[in-house]
């Protein structure tokens, strides 16, 4: 049987069946990325994805229509890497406002790791804005559960929910952009701490 026709076997979701399936998908994937975040969307063709991938031009085609469909897979993807990098630290946090904090330290590590992610995330904007728009409704419902649940803690004020995890995940893109794409040496605790600190005094002057 082809190789094509072996990978062809794939869920109704659209992820493979097989692993060689799944090898092929996150080859492509991986390739993408990179190639994607040097070119940018449309200095990028598929043959230069399938050559970085080490795939045959025509196993492009069993996983992905078109250039557009795979960057949007790709954003979807490095989405799901920024949640599931974050997780770990937020769940080994003792509380709600140390959980942002930790969450703020493991974004920025996988910025500095990830460079891509803001080229390709910005570029969605305009190549696929749905995604794109996706992409952040999706790290604001996260930020909104976890304060939500904080709350009912008693840990953070009873009245916090979507307008400050849209406020979170703007203070957290552009400390991304200068910290970890542009950073000048300051390191991911540093930089979160210093967050911290304005997430739980504010910018109100202290008296006495």
């Amino acid at each position: 049987m082809a190789e094509t026709q072996q990978q062809a076997a794939s869920s109704p979701s659209g992820e493979p069946r097989t692993p060689r399936g799944r090898r092929t998908r996150r080859a492509l994937l991986d390739a993408a990325i990179l190639e994607f975040g040097a070119r940018g969307f449309h200095a990028t063709g598929i043959a230069e994805i399938t050559r970085r991938a080490g795939v045959a031009s025509g196993s492009f085609y069993t996983w992905f229509p078109s250039k557009e469909a795979i960057f949007r897979a790709v954003v979807a993807d490095l989405s799901a890497r920024v949640r599931d990098h974050v997780a770990p630290a937020v769940r080994a946090a003792p509380d709600g406002l140390a959980a942002e904090r930790a969450a703020l330290e493991s974004f920025l590590g996988f910025v500095r790791s990830n460079p891509q992610l803001y080229r390709i995330i910005d570029e969605a904007e305009f190549v696929a804005p749905d995604s794109y728009r996706a992409h952040y409704e999706g790290a604001v419902a996260r930020i909104a559960e976890r304060l939500r649940a904080a709350a009912a803690r008693g840990e953070v004020r009873a009245d916090v929910g979507e307008l400050e995890a849209w406020a979170l995940v703007g203070m957290n893109v552009f400390l991304g952009l200068r910290y970890g794409i542009w950073g000048t040496g300051e390191s991911p605790a540093e930089v979160a701490a210093a967050a911290n600190r304005l997430i739980v005094e504010g910018l109100k002057p202290r008296r006495g």
